[in-house]
C-alpha cells in the first residue's frame, strides 16, 4: 500500500571504513537495509569489486532525513561536491566523535 503524501522517508548518509579514512555519501529510503547491502551484499555478489565492498564502508557516521526523494538527491550530490574538510566539520557537527551509530538505526 502506498504512503499518503509527506510520509516518505529518505535519507542521506555517510558510511566510513573503520579506521575512518574513506567517506561514501549515499541516498535510500531504508536506511537499516541500506547499510546492511553495503556490509554484506558486497561480499556475496558476483562482481564483489563495488566501492563500499572494496573499501569496507560500512560504519555509519552521519544521516539527514527528507520526505522528499529531490531535496534528498540534491543534498546528496551537494556534499558530494565538497572537500574533504566541510565533509569532516559537517559529521563532526552532528557526530563529534564519529561514532558508528548503525545500531541506533530503526
Amino acid at each position: 500500500m502506498p504512503r499518503p503524501l509527506g510520509m516518505h522517508n529518505y535519507f542521506v548518509y555517510i558510511v566510513t571504513n573503520k579506521n575512518k579514512y574513506v567517506l561514501y555519501i549515499g541516498v535510500t529510503n531504508n536506511l537499516r537495509r541500506r547499510l546492511y547491502e553495503h556490509e554484506f551484499d558486497g561480499s556475496i555478489a558476483e562482481d564483489n569489486q563495488h566501492f563500499t565492498h572494496k573499501y569496507k564502508t560500512h560504519y555509519l557516521i552521519y544521516w539527514e532525513r527528507f520526505g522528499d526523494i529531490q531535496q534528498a538527491i540534491a543534498r546528496e550530490k551537494e556534499i558530494k561536491g565538497w572537500r574533504r574538510s566541510k565533509k569532516e566539520k559537517l559529521i563532526s557537527e552532528f557526530n563529534p566523535e564519529w561514532v558508528f551509530l548503525n545500531d541506533e538505526v530503526e
